[in-house]
Formats: C-alpha cells, structure tokens, sequence
C-alpha cells in the first residue's frame, strides 16, 4: 500500500524524503509536501528521512487520520513534483522539536 505525509509535515516542508524517491513521488506546495499514490512503490526509503515522523503507510493510519490518503491523491495530482532537497519553512526546526516532544 502506498505511504502518505500527514498533518506534521504541514508547516515544515522538510525535504530529506524527496531525495531517497527511486520514482519521484513527491509534490510540494508552498507548506508542506504530498505523494502520488499512483507513483509510490511502497519502499518506505522516506520514512525514517522525514524529522516530523509526517509519512507513515496507508495502512497504518488510524481511522481518523484516514483523510490523508485523500488529500495526498488530490494534492498530489494538481501540484509540481519535488525531486531535490529544498529549504524548510521558517519555524520547522521549532515545530520539529515540539513533535519529538510529544513522542
């Protein structure tokens, strides 16, 4: 099943993900990135990039946090891809240690 960036990657926009991408499944707007669904191999190569914990397996998602899988289809479809590593968004390292601090 195809993995899918959630709620924490939303006003981080850290990239480390995108470069370890065999098939470039990565799309990005100006706060956050999304994966193509229909591109994604199911690797997992990003999972332990990503500093927010933001991408996880369709899968494994919890009931409520099931949305995502929509939202990266659509993003996904209407949004460049992102294939190098980009600078984060101010303020990403500060959200990133209150995210370490809640796991």
């Amino acid at each position: 099943m195809p993995y899918v960036v959630t709620e924490n990657c939303a006003g981080c926009r850290f990239t480390d993900c995108v470069t370890v991408c065999p098939v470039a499944c990565f799309h990005g707007d100006d706060d956050r990135v999304y994966i193509d669904p229909g591109a994604c191999i199911d690797c997992g190569a990003c999972v332990p990039l990503c500093p927010v914990k933001a991408i996880s397996e369709d899968l494994d998602l919890s009931d409520d946090r099931l949305i995502w899988v929509d939202i990266n289809a659509e993003k996904a479809l209407a949004l460049p891809v992102v294939r190098v590593k980009q600078a984060p968004l101010p303020g990403a390292e500060a959200r990133r240690d209150s995210i370490a601090g809640r796991a």
